[in-house]
């Protein structure tokens, strides 16, 4: 039985967490905490993983703390950086025993799409990014468009490959969108959308387009209780589910 605590538990992300660990036979629900409460909590009910769905200017003390704790970290709150990710893993050679997953995307399909894009890039001239969430969401790109990009742009560097072709050359208002290591991304907000995604290959007369939806929140359970159970067996820092799936 693996005890878990829940950061951000009334959150729409980490109400659905609770649930799905809850519903769990090989899981124990033993913490759901929320803002304000006191972290130290998850330690004393003898958490063996937390699970956390914050917000970005609050998800890198949570893990600094929890491994301090010796608790295992399953996270799925955006907004992580490079320097930010090397604090953790430096913070984790302190504790060689506790692992940390953090996943821009739980979703199976979402993992699976950014790996396919990945191994596409190279054999295509253009690539570009369309993200799609619902407006509540609090940072743009979204973690997922990020890390899709850095999967194209270093399968497109390994194959010798260029930027994509791009004219531009006048874009005050910034209507190319961002760039992330040389991919571009576009975000929408709207109402209505959950979290969607969808990456744009081009070459002279063709094109492939990748799209990953969830059109509900509970289409992320089984890549966070995924992690649950792997990671306390993958000690250190572990970016992405796909390095959990086989793949």
């Amino acid at each position: 039985m693996i005890n878990v605590a829940v950061l951000g538990a009334s959150g729409r992300m980490g109400s659905h967490v609770v649930d799905a660990v809850g519903g769990a036979p090989d899981l124990a629900l033993v913490a759901s905490l929320d803002h304000g409460d006191d972290l130290a909590e998850a330690g004393r009910v003898g958490a063996h993983v937390a699970v956390d769905f914050t917000v970005p200017s609050a998800t890198e003390a949570n893990v600094h703390a929890l491994i301090d704790a010796g608790i295992h970290a399953v996270v799925g709150t955006t907004g992580w950086t490079a320097e930010s990710l090397a604090r953790v893993e430096e913070h984790l050679r302190e504790r060689p025993e506790v692992g940390v997953l953090i996943a821009p995307n739980f979703s199976l399909g979402a993992v699976l799409a950014m790996r396919f894009s990945a191994a596409a890039a190279r054999y295509f001239e253009s690539v570009e990014i369309v993200e799609l969430h619902h407006p509540d969401k609090v940072d743009a790109p979204s973690g997922t468009a990020v890390h899709t990009a850095a999967g194209i742009a270093a399968a497109r560097a390994a194959a010798g490959l260029g930027p994509s072709p791009d004219a531009t050359t006048h874009d005050p208002d910034g209507a190319r969108g961002a760039v992330v290591d040389g991919v571009h991304i576009h975000a929408v907000r709207l109402r209505g959308l959950v979290a969607h995604e969808e990456v744009l290959l081009g070459n002279p007369g063709e094109q492939l387009t990748l799209r990953t939806d969830s059109f509900d929140r509970i289409s992320f359970m089984p890549g966070v209780l995924l992690g649950v159970r792997e990671v306390g067996g993958r000690p250190g820092l572990t970016v992405g589910l796909d390095r959990y799936m086989s793949l």
